[in-house]
C-alpha cells in the first residue's frame, strides 16, 4: 500500500469510529452513569447513536433540561470512563497500515475528535501508530458542543496547509459537515458508527468501505477525480 505523490498534504482523522471501535468503553460509561442516577437506560443500539456527539447534547434525551442533572451525569460517565472507558476500545483492522502508508507518503496527519481533550490525547498516544500524529485537537471539557468545524479550522490555521489541499475523514455528518464548512475535503468511512446514507446526505466526496480505500481516495489521481 503506498502514496503516490498525491495532492493531499494534511489529513485529519476522527478517532470515534474512524480510527478506533470505542463502543465497550463509551456505552458501558453511559450505563453506568445512568444507572448511578436511577435513570432508565436505553437499548445498547439507541445508545450506539449517542456515540459522536457530546455527552451535554445526549444526556438530555434521557434527562431532560435539567443542568445539574446533566452535569453529574457526565461527572459520573467521566468517573468510569477515566477509570477504565478509555482504554475499552479495538482499533479498526488495517488503519495501521493506511496511517504508516500516509505518514511515509509525506501526509501531515492529525486528529479531531468531538471525545475531550481529558482522554483524547491520552488515547491516540496509547495508540501504536500515534506517533504519527502531529496533534490532537479536542473537545475542552466544559464544551456541550462538538466544534468540529472550529477544529477544522485550527488544523488548517496551524498547519499551514490550503483548504484545498487538506481531507476530513470521520464516520459521522459532523466530519462531513465541519469539513466542508472549511473547504475540505470530506471523505466519509463506513466502518464506523454512522453510515453511507448519513455520510452521503451531508454530502460526503467520497465514502471508504475499508481502511485500505482511504490511500486511493486521497491520491491525486482520485482527487483529481472526484473534483474534476
Amino acid at each position: 500500500m503506498t502514496l503516490s505523490g498525491g495532492e493531499t498534504r494534511l489529513a485529519l482523522f476522527d478517532l470515534d469510529g474512524t480510527l478506533i471501535d470505542s463502543e465497550i468503553g463509551i456505552l458501558a460509561s453511559i450505563e453506568y452513569a445512568l444507572t448511578r442516577l436511577g435513570a432508565a437506560v436505553p437499548s445498547r443500539a439507541e445508545l450506539r447513536r449517542w456515540i459522536g456527539p457530546p455527552l451535554r447534547a445526549t444526556f438530555p434525551l434521557v434527562l431532560g433540561d435539567d443542568a445539574a442533572l446533566i452535569e453529574r451525569a457526565v461527572a459520573l460517565y467521566r468517573e468510569h470512563f477515566g477509570a477504565i472507558g478509555w482504554r475499552e476500545y479495538v482499533i479498526y483492522p488495517g488503519i495501521a497500515e493506511t496511517v504508516e502508508a500516509l505518514a511515509r507518503g509525506g501526509v501531515r496527519l492529525a486528529v479531531v475528535t468531538s471525545k475531550v481533550d481529558l482522554y483524547a490525547g491520552k488515547i491516540v498516544a496509547s495508540l501504536p501508530f500515534g506517533a504519527h500524529f502531529a496533534k490532537v485537537y479536542a473537545v475542552g471539557g466544559g464544551s456541550a458542543h462538538s466544534e468540529k468545524a472550529a477544529m477544522i479550522a485550527n488544523a488548517l490555521a496551524e498547519s499551514g496547509i490550503a483548504a484545498g489541499a487538506a481531507a476530513m475523514i470521520g464516520d459521522r455528518h459532523f466530519d462531513v459537515e465541519g469539513a466542508l464548512a472549511n473547504g475540505v475535503r470530506a471523505i466519509g468511512v463506513s466502518w464506523g458508527f454512522g453510515d453511507r446514507a448519513e455520510l452521503a446526505a451531508a454530502g460526503a466526496h467520497a465514502i471508504a468501505a475499508s481502511p485500505r480505500e482511504l490511500v486511493a481516495l486521497l491520491d491525486r489521481a482520485a482527487a483529481c477525480a472526484l473534483t474534476g
